[in-house]
């Protein structure tokens, strides 16, 4: 985050969160690409020590009682690790605990946030699964009620975290009487009988993060663990929706970050025909769109950010999340991409990290809602948004400030 737009207070937990990433050993860095690390737990705990999880989240659940803003500028520079890092860090600390902060009772907060958030216990959210992804109505899993539990049954996949995690936020069709969104309700589930890790994928990128197929077999839930309301599990998914596309582009840019790092001193040092390479504009000017596009998609973080903080209309925060998932992802990876091109052959090997973070990156457009997805939820939104506007008269008709715009004969539309 820039540092003129953060407080003191913000910029001494950027301090203490810049600490935290330079403690971290290179060679977990390493075995976590190589998948020698399945999932980073030693990371996470320390991060719990150093009370750097969920630091929007009131004190009392173990927080710091700031705000999103906050939130971005932690996940940003989490994310100058390894997208991974910022990965497993954001499904606990902000996902799974905004969820049950937002829709849960204070015996569920005490019993599963605050050891989450002291790095003491692992979570995991479970919400695709192999015949449903985007599609969140399309899922098959279900949980019955017998009575004094529900019998979950069903399965997950892509889950991050899912082979660490000690309890899972998990979405089932309780209701097959009503539509899909009046049916499905959301679940916390304690690693138990019946809960079985059954697949790690060999991930291009993002690897030891833990992304597991999960097999819920007559899973016994205690009535205790419904989060929210029966059948209102659609309220919580879509409140997720802001840690998910959010933080999503908040530690995407940090991730992006270190590419050009290297690709700038490596072109400063590197020479060619006598010079450095950083002295031709075929090089210097991918350099220049690189870091234009990074600080602008810093720039679209934290004005979304601050529109949440805000808490304006919904519909209005819905779009802007989405325009700034898929905006940031794309130009991150862009600047990736000329990070990569200007280091010519040698950034395309292992000798720097730069094809490592390109293969990390690759992650980003697809999870937490294809940026495809995405255009359709921000199309919806701002036509919705236009002839609202137009109907309240709250803007200039712009249309009529042509010299023939009362050319009726011209405006055929049908």
């Amino acid at each position: 985050m820039f540092d003129y737009l953060l407080s003191d207070k913000q910029k001494k937990l950027r301090d203490e969160t810049r600490d935290f990433v330079k403690s971290i050993p290179r060679k977990m860095i390493l075995e976590m690409d190589a998948d020698k690390i399945q999932f980073p737990k030693e990371f996470l705990q320390e991060a719990g020590k150093r009370n750097l999880m969920g630091c929007r989240y009131p004190e009392k659940w173990g927080g710091r009682g700031m705000d999103w803003v906050s939130t971005c500028m932690v996940m940003e520079e989490i994310g100058v690790l390894g997208y991974i890092f910022a990965c497993t860090f954001g499904v606990g600390a902000e996902l799974v605990c905004d969820a049950i902060i937002l829709h849960g009772n204070d015996i569920q907060k005490e019993k599963y946030v605050k050891p989450l958030l002291k790095g003491k216990t692992f979570a995991a959210e479970c919400l695709t699964e192999p015949r449903s992804g985007s599609d969140f109505f399309g899922t098959t899993t279900t949980a019955i009620d017998k009575g004094d539990h529900y019998l979950l049954n069903g399965q997950k996949r892509f889950i991050v975290g899912g082979e660490g995690a000690d309890f899972f936020l998990v979405y089932a069709r309780t209701d097959h009487e009503v539509p899909a969104h009046k049916g499905i309700s959301c679940f916390i589930v304690d690693k138990t009988k019946g809960v079985k890790t059954q697949y790690l994928y060999g991930l291009m990128g993002c690897r030891g993060g833990g992304a597991a197929r999960m097999v819920f077999k007559d899973v016994i839930v205690p009535k205790k663990n419904l989060l929210g309301e029966l059948n209102k599990g659609i309220k919580i998914f879509n409140t997720m929706m802001i840690p998910e596309r959010l933080g999503t582009a908040a530690m995407t840019i940090g991730a992006a970050i270190p590419a050009l790092d290297v690709a700038t001193g490596y072109t400063s040092k590197r020479k060619a025909f006598g010079q450095p390479v950083a002295a031709f504009q075929g090089v210097s000017f991918q350099v220049a769109e690189a870091i234009t596009l990074l600080d602008a998609a810093r720039a679209m973080i934290y004005t979304t950010a601050r529109a949440v903080d805000e808490h304006i209309h919904e519909k209005k925060i819905r779009r802007l999340v989405s325009q700034t998932k898929k905006f940031v992802t794309e130009s991150c990876q862009k600047a990736v991409h000329n990070a990569m091109q200007v280091m010519g052959g040698i950034g395309y090997t292992n000798i720097y990290p730069v094809e490592r973070i390109f293969r990390d990156l690759r992650l980003a457009s697809i999870w937490t809602g294809t940026n495809e997805v995405m255009s359709m939820i921000i199309a919806n939104e701002w036509y919705k948004e236009y002839w609202q506007n137009k109907k309240a008269g709250k803007i200039r008709d712009l249309e009529t400030d042509a010299q023939e715009a009362h050319a009726a004969d011209e405006k055929i539309f049908e």
